[in-house]
């Protein structure tokens, strides 16, 4: 069952999972790394600080073993002797101490990055059960561990054990030889097995660190059902949006529809594209379109203005001119005001001549359009007649 589930887990992790995993705790830590890092910088202080520390240390030794009869008859003194010793140790040691401490922090970030949460502090009741923690043991992540750990205690202790072989004699001649020589030679001796230790505990964490990532990455991996799942959390139900996006579709269509009335004129192709436009002297800077449709929407449009007597004008290239390059609530271009003010002209003189009761001579105007702007001049556009406002953006006044 785990292998058809690994199996089915052939998906990269998505951002997502991967923020949920580091909320969790979970990160690509390598253990090797930190290791190195205190050691190199153990090596770096034992090297530049040998000097004073073999110094230090000859004084905190002399200091220490300095006494006589009267000392020892007065106990408080060598209590003050004690707390000097110490406070002297602190000094010497305390400071060492703090950049192994940044060290191993350093390491620790330098394979998984900086990271906050306390979701690994929550009692795990699970974990309690012997039954699982059996078989968590028997892991394949956890024998892998086990296995290199292994691996790298041998390898060190092989190292270690080589140095001392080597050496033995020296370190044995070194007990006849002045204190302070003693430590000096003994530092420089250290120094060189740490350096060896350093180079094997470098090799390792150049595997371990990139391993760690990929084992962790593979762990995350998800299945087609979890990526789906994901991307309904993430995004919503798609099927829920699209009856949303309807829904709206719908409600700015009402809106845009209410303001066919109001309009001044429609443009029309005969059975295709009709925009209706409005200008409003001194409120608008040049016409607006609070309506536009092809096709079955296009005829609405023209029963609703022929209702409420708005002028209807057949101006085929105008109309298409406009509904490719205006959206509803816009004003029209730049480029359309010539035609647009030709075709509003028109209108105004049709409307004097119908409230005084007589009839207007002059024809309908041919539209100047540039032929850059008539998209059956463009083999790539489609209309589309759901090109409508967003209704949370659009209200009955603005239209």
């Amino acid at each position: 069952m785990a292998e058809q589930d690994a199996q089915d887990r052939n998906l990269p992790a998505s951002a997502r999972k991967i923020q949920r995993s580091r909320e969790q705790g979970q990160l690509p830590r390598s253990r090797d790394l930190p290791h190195f890092t205190v050691l190199a910088v153990a090596a770096v202080l034992l090297s530049s600080g040998l000097p004073h520390a073999v110094d230090a240390l000859q004084v905190l030794l002399q200091s220490a073993l300095r006494f006589d009869a009267q000392t020892l008859s007065k106990p408080g003194v060598m209590t003050e002797r004690l707390a000097q010793q110490v406070w002297l140790g602190l000094q010497l040691g305390l400071p060492a101490l703090l950049a192994i401490v940044g060290a191993a922090m350093a390491g620790h970030l330098a394979s998984g990055g900086w990271n906050w949460t306390l979701q690994p502090l929550a009692p795990k009741f699970s974990h309690l059960n012997p039954i699982s923690g059996l078989g968590r043991l028997f892991q394949w992540q956890q024998l892998s561990q086990a296995l290199k750990a292994c691996l790298l205690a041998l390898v060190l202790g092989g190292i270690g054990a080589l140095v001392l072989k080597n050496k033995m004699s020296t370190y044995i001649a070194i007990m006849t030889v002045p204190l302070p020589a003693a430590l000096a030679y003994a530092g420089s001796l250290i120094l060189n097995g740490l350096a060896m230790l350093g180079l094997a505990l470098a090799l390792f964490a150049a595997v371990d660190v990139p391993l760690q990532r990929q084992l962790y990455l593979r762990r995350l991996r998800m299945s087609r059902e979890e990526a789906k799942q994901e991307m309904k959390e993430t995004e919503g139900n798609m099927e829920l949006k699209q009856r949303q996006r309807a829904r709206a579709r719908e409600i700015a269509r009402t809106r845009m529809l209410a303001a066919v009335p109001q309009a001044d004129l429609v443009v029309m192709n005969p059975t295709h594209y009709a925009v209706a436009l409005k200008y409003e002297d001194g409120r608008m800077g040049a016409p607006r379109v609070v309506a536009k449709g092809v096709d079955s929407l296009a005829m609405r449009i023209r029963d609703l203005a022929r209702e409420s007597k708005v002028p209807v004008l057949q101006a085929p290239v105008l109309a298409r001119a406009l509904y490719a390059h205006t959206k509803v609530d816009h004003e029209v271009p730049a480029a359309l005001f010539a035609a647009v003010a030709q075709v509003l002209a028109y209108v105004y003189q049709l409307k004097a001549a119908l409230a005084q009761h007589s009839t207007l001579d002059v024809p309908p105007p041919n539209p100047d359009v540039p032929p850059e702007l008539d998209p059956h001049n463009r083999e790539d556009f489609v209309p589309d007649e759901l090109d409508l406002p967003d209704p949370a953006q659009t209200s009955r006044g603005e239209a």
